[in-house]
């Protein structure tokens, strides 16, 4: 016997099965936390604006099409072979497809007839481009259309043809100085075009329709095919690992200079021009890429604030981690901070709105769109076979066909490919393996990708006459703390030049190295033979360090060497030091001992502190560290459903309406903790039937809920049974039960068909 057709979203809803509907829930994972009591309230959560709106956001051009002939047709409903004969240049495959995408998403309900539900109509402001009716805007078109679109003049026609293309709404120009109407105003008297507001204007359906002509819902949007470039994927991977190489080698020397002096934290958030300008100048490169290096590091959670009160950005605790690791894992770690963040780099150096350029991590660099917008341009390059890409401007044409309704946020990828090709994720516009092992396995898969890639750490350098030191290639951790105590970084890339100088030797000995300790250390880290003048100026320094001696008094300066003691005290250079002679080869200063050391430092001599007991005071270099963010600053959207939430999810929601369906029908109600002859004559005929019931029930916390039970026995005051929603077994205490009905078998039959 042949049914009515369901008469709305939620009946529809009813007659999917236990596939569509987890389909249905794994195309719109917002609507399933938490699970809807029934499907009524799944109904409902479809309904939300907001989960309409990323629904429709998620569907490319032909699909939104395909909708737009359901929402333009004039009376509500259209049956499928209407669409086709409105379509007729869209390929049956295509259209097939548009059908099942809109339908799997509760964007169109029904089967010989396809409805549109009215959040989806107030969602599409404009379907296929198309103004409002006259009637809804208000104004009277002429009685003769045809004709009064004829006697237009062609600088009018121009106007509404430009109207009836693929945006309706446009701005109204202001009148020249000579007093003529523009053509726009002409057509605003005549009758063709509505104000929406003092600025704007809008094209009546009716007239875009008739400028249409036979294309009433514009040319097909298919998939376009633009031309694929091919590379040899062998020569894209070891091209990705040098640039790999080359970022974590940078993003570690950054981190470096910021270690031993922070960048300032401004008012406004950001690092300043100054830190901003010192840096690129320390790492000679230019500040634009200094600013990159800033902003992937703080993604990756290396850098960040200091805390409160103390107002500077500092590598973070989680740095300290990242320098022990392999270079693929370090790399991995940038990558997956970068697809994640929801900054945007390239608007570094851009006007705000006030006019003043943003700095290097300000808050305003903040979008939360970003992590969206390169997993879906990466997810476009990964469709391509390996050694397969596209040019950037290929891909955002690609990119507005599969989300138009997001056309408008993807000006930033050109930008976010170059950070890619940066990184090593792309390279001429292919996918590289471990960008593909990032996509598809996060942090793991990218390290994974870059295995056998990137070069082991070496535990060597190469010492030369000219007083540089060669690392040929990067270094493992302990060496390169070593380093960056008694050397500077002269230039870096493949292999790093480090310089020894005065400066970096007297460093040494301030950290408590000595003389031998240094010779030492050159002779078992170069695999050269250590250049005499390296061993000469060893010495000399070590020779002059500490014949100074700086204490507390608040502090004094002590030598056995007179002479040197006057020079300190007539030297202007040092007068910011307060020193005063005390006794001969004593001088006190009311200043601390830091200060008095660093004043004497900036004007050329060598102190060394003293400790209390007179011997050389030796500070080891300080690691201020941020604490660091507790969670990565990312945006996603909802997390997508497990199989096993989705079949929890689809079961609670039949249990749901299988316990609706019974509260429709006559249930047996009583007051808690007082049992009725009714209920345990219930229960007991539905124990013997092994019929389902659905049961109110209070716990003992006192939370009333709704269940589904299928009795299985009754035995001293308690119900054992199958908690249908819950999916398990559960004991029920029978004077805990507020009501119970049963829920009859051909009512649950069809709520699961």
């Amino acid at each position: 016997m042949p049914t009515d057709p369901p008469a709305t979203l939620a009946a529809w809803l009813r007659t999917r099965s236990d596939e569509q509907l987890s389909a249905l829930l794994a195309a719109r994972p917002d609507v399933a936390r938490p699970a809807p009591s029934d499907v009524v309230a799944l109904a409902s959560r479809l309904a939300v604006p907001v989960s309409v709106d990323r629904a429709l956001d998620e569907l490319d051009a032909a699909t939104l099409q395909v909708l737009d002939v359901v929402l333009l047709a004039p009376t509500d409903g259209v049956a499928p072979d209407e669409l086709v004969a409105a379509l007729p240049d869209l390929p049956e495959d295509v259209l097939d497809a548009a059908l099942d995408r809109l339908k799997g998403r509760a964007l169109l309900w029904g089967d010989d007839v396809l409805h549109a539900p009215d959040p989806v109509r107030r969602a599409v402001r404009h379907p296929a481009g198309l103004g409002r009716r006259a009637g809804e805007l208000r104004i009277q078109l002429p009685t003769d259309l045809p004709a009064a679109m004829g006697s237009l003049d062609p600088d009018e026609v121009a106007v509404l043809e430009r109207l009836a293309g693929e945006r309706p709404v446009g701005h109204l120009p202001d009148s020249p100085a000579d007093g003529t109407r523009t053509p726009a105003r002409r057509l605003l008297q005549k009758g063709l075009l509505a104000r929406i507001d003092a600025l704007n204007v809008e094209l009546p359906r009716e007239i875009g329709l008739h400028l249409r002509g036979d294309r009433p819902y514009g040319p097909p949007r298919t998939r376009p095919e633009p031309p694929v470039q091919s590379s040899e994927q062998g020569t894209v991977d070891r091209r990705a690992a040098g640039a790999a190489l080359e970022s974590v080698g940078k993003v570690g020397e950054l981190l470096g200079l910021l270690e031993e002096e922070p960048a300032g934290l401004l008012r406004s958030g950001g690092v300043g021009v100054r830190d901003q300008k010192r840096l690129a100048r320390a790492l000679h490169i230019g500040e634009p890429e200094a600013a990159w290096l800033l902003e992937l590091a703080y993604t990756a959670g290396l850098l960040d604030v200091g805390g409160p009160h103390r107002d500077e950005w500092l590598p973070t605790r989680g740095y300290d981690i990242w320098r022990e690791q392999d270079l693929p894992d370090r790399w991995a770690a940038l990558a997956a901070g970068w697809l994640a963040g929801v900054r945007l780099p390239s608007l570094v150096g851009q006007r705000d709105v006030a006019g003043k350029a943003v700095n290097p991590l300000s808050p305003d660099l903040v979008r939360h769109t970003a992590p969206a917008i390169r997993r879906s341009a990466l997810t476009v390059l990964a469709e391509h076979p390996p050694g397969s890409g596209l040019a950037p401007a290929d891909l955002v044409t690609l990119l507005r066909w599969r989300t138009p309704r997001r056309a408008d946020r993807l000006a930033p990828v050109p930008a976010m490919l170059e950070e890619a090709a940066r990184l090593g994720i792309v390279v001429g516009g292919v996918l590289s393996t471990a960008g593909r092992g990032l996509l598809s396995s996060g942090e793991d898969g990218a390290a994974e990708g870059m295995r056998g890639l990137l070069p082991e750490p070496v535990d060597h350098v190469l010492a030369q006459p000219d007083l540089s030191l060669i690392a040929p290639g990067p270094l493992v951790s302990e060496l390169a703390d070593t380093l960056a105590v008694v050397a500077d970084v002269e230039s870096s890339g493949g292999a790093t030049v480090f310089r020894v100088s005065e400066s970096s030797v007297r460093r040494a000995l301030d950290f408590g190295w000595s003389a031998s300790d240094l010779h030492e250390f050159f002779a078992r880290a170069s695999r050269t033979p250590v250049p005499q003048a390296l061993d000469y100026l060893i010495d000399d320094v070590a020779r002059q360090h500490g014949r100074l001696r700086v204490g507390a008094v608040e502090s004094y300066v002590r030598s056995d060497d007179h002479g040197l003691l006057s020079q300190v005290l007539n030297d202007r250079r040092t007068a910011s030091a307060e020193l005063r002679r005390l006794a001969p080869g004593v001088l006190v200063s009311g200043l601390g001992a830091d200060e008095v050391l660093t004043v004497l430092r900036d004007a050329g001599y060598a102190p060394a502190g003293e400790s209390p007991g007179g011997g050389v005071l030796t500070r080891p270099p300080a690691r201020p560290r941020a604490a660091g963010r507790r969670t990565v600053e990312t945006s996603t959207g909802p997390r997508p459903l497990t199989d096993a939430e989705l079949s929890t999810t689809v079961r609670e929601i039949r249990a749901g309406d299988a316990a609706l369906s019974a509260r429709r029908g006559e249930a047996v109600r009583q007051i808690p903790g007082v049992t009725t002859a009714g209920t345990l004559e219930l229960l007991s005929r539905a124990v013997r039937e092994g019929t389902p019931v659905w049961l109110g029930y209070v716990d003992a916390q006192g939370s009333g809920s709704q269940r589904v039970v299928r009795p299985v026995s009754l035995v001293g005051g308690f119900l054992q049974g199958y908690d249908e929603r819950r999916g398990e077994n559960s004991t029920f205490a029978v004077h805990r039960i507020t009501s119970v009905a049963v829920v009859e078998e051909d009512q649950e039959t069809a709520t699961t068909s």
